[in-house]
């Protein structure tokens, strides 16, 4: 099943020149979804994974549906003030700012091997503050997997140029 055909594009979204890859519309055909979970899953087989690690909020649906898939635990990176208990935090830029994503303290334990999920990967800098989170963990960052990248925007390079792997099911040229 080609997947990229499931992926609705929307020109000069959120502004012009920008051609946004908006991924809930293969999660509402159930055969692509189930193919683009399959698909993950194959790029996990036999590494010994301990936990699906997602980031707020698309990484969610994928990394949830990927862990339940592969009979593993779930554990989610969120936005900054989601989280109950104590947790460690990153902060990263944006075009017009900065965010922080956070990830409980006691959420793994050191030596634990992680997928780091997400439905796409741009610049990056959503991904290199999660890979932040885990390294404090003393977690081993198998891979960071999604769904699409974009690789004319470097996000995907600037994460193994920081020696991360990095796959994903679908890219597309441009913004």
């Amino acid at each position: 099943m080609d997947l990229t055909k499931h992926i609705t594009t929307i020109p000069d979204y959120p502004k012009p020149g920008i051609m946004f890859r908006d991924v809930t519309s293969l999660m509402h055909n159930d055969a692509a979804f189930g193919v683009c979970i399959e698909r993950m899953s194959e790029g996990c087989l036999n590494k010994n994974i301990s936990k699906i690690v997602g980031i707020e909020a698309r990484g969610f649906i994928f990394g949830a549906a990927l862990a339940k898939h592969m009979g593993k635990g779930f554990v989610p990176i969120r936005k900054k003030g989601k989280l109950p208990r104590a947790v460690f935090s990153a902060t990263y830029d944006l075009e017009y700012g900065t965010d922080t994503l956070e990830l409980h303290q006691d959420a793994l334990d050191p030596g634990d091997k992680v997928i780091v999920v997400d439905d796409l990967i741009a610049t990056g800098g959503t991904a290199k503050a999660a890979g932040q989170l885990l390294e404090r963990l003393g977690v081993d960052i198998v891979s960071f997997l999604f769904v699409i990248d974009l690789p004319d925007l470097g996000g995907a390079e600037n994460l193994r140029t920081l020696g991360f792997p990095v796959s994903s099911l679908i890219s597309f040229p441009g913004h």
